[in-house]
């Protein structure tokens, strides 16, 4: 068991207080960013691009993510740790719960699953077998291809309205957390009020619950990174020091600043 539990992270919502989530995806990170003290850690798709050099998240496949789910759980001291099921790696619910407990064999303590009311099922068949669920909406980067490019999401009425109402239907499925992606910042802070659960934000403003960056992104080394990234690595004498300085930055506030959302 981690040190950090689901739990812990709602008491956390009910006080108001913030937490912070990095992606990592092996032991070393794993151990320097848990020691940091960031209170969970997700091993992203996201690996497909800065790990495996694809343009997208799409060739991940479920073996590649619970090799890399297993190598953080060993480096891991006290962190939640999170998994992403791959693009194509729940497209029933059988497929589902095989590929979510192959993760949680490896190490995670919760899946995270891209999408909205089409997986309330999906997510009931988890949380029923005890597998805790992270949903993810707003910018969804299995569906790059639907939405032509990584694309502010929610600036329209109507699909701000779908992603409210995607998000309320998520937790009451049984989603124990939800990440957040690239939606103009009020409605970051529309959908964290609306939620009992916590909602960790990713370009989605300084409204929601938590905050959730690419490690290699808050370290600097993306060369255009995002407009939602801060290079952590500035001013810091070393990698650790650069991640305690994005945890510090998250619980009082001061990431993600204005300059890091979109309206």
């Amino acid at each position: 068991m981690p040190t950090i539990t689901i739990p812990q992270l709602h008491a956390k919502k009910a006080a108001g207080e913030k937490f912070a989530v990095l992606t990592a995806y092996d032991a070393t990170f794993a151990r320097v960013a848990s020691e940091a003290g960031i209170e969970a850690l997700l091993i992203g798709d996201s690996l497909g691009m800065v790990l495996q050099g694809h343009n997208s998240t799409l060739p991940v496949t479920v073996t590649d993510m619970a090799y890399h789910t297993a190598t953080v759980s060993r480096g891991n001291v006290s962190s939640l740790i999170i998994a992403d099921l791959p693009f194509g790696g729940y497209s029933t619910t059988t497929q589902t719960l095989d590929n979510a407990a192959t993760l949680m064999r490896a190490g995670a303590h919760a899946v995270k699953l891209e999408g909205g009311l089409w997986l309330a099922e999906s997510i009931r068949l988890l949380t029923e077998r005890g597998i805790p669920v992270c949903g993810h909406l707003g910018l969804t980067p299995q569906s790059v291809n639907t939405f032509g490019g990584y694309k502010v999401q929610g600036r329209q009425p109507e699909q701000a309205r779908r992603i409210i109402e995607d998000a309320k239907a998520v937790e009451a499925a049984g989603a124990t957390l939800l990440v957040l992606e690239c939606v103009p910042r009020a409605l970051g802070a529309q959908v964290s009020a609306a939620l009992k659960i916590p909602v960790i934000g990713i370009g989605a403003g300084p409204g929601t619950d938590a905050q959730v960056l690419v490690l290699h992104d808050m370290l600097g080394l993306n060369s255009r990174p995002p407009k939602f990234v801060r290079n952590f690595m500035q001013g810091a004498d070393g990698i650790s020091a650069a991640i305690a300085a994005y945890h510090a930055a998250v619980l009082n506030g001061s990431f993600p600043g204005a300059e890091h959302t979109f309206e």
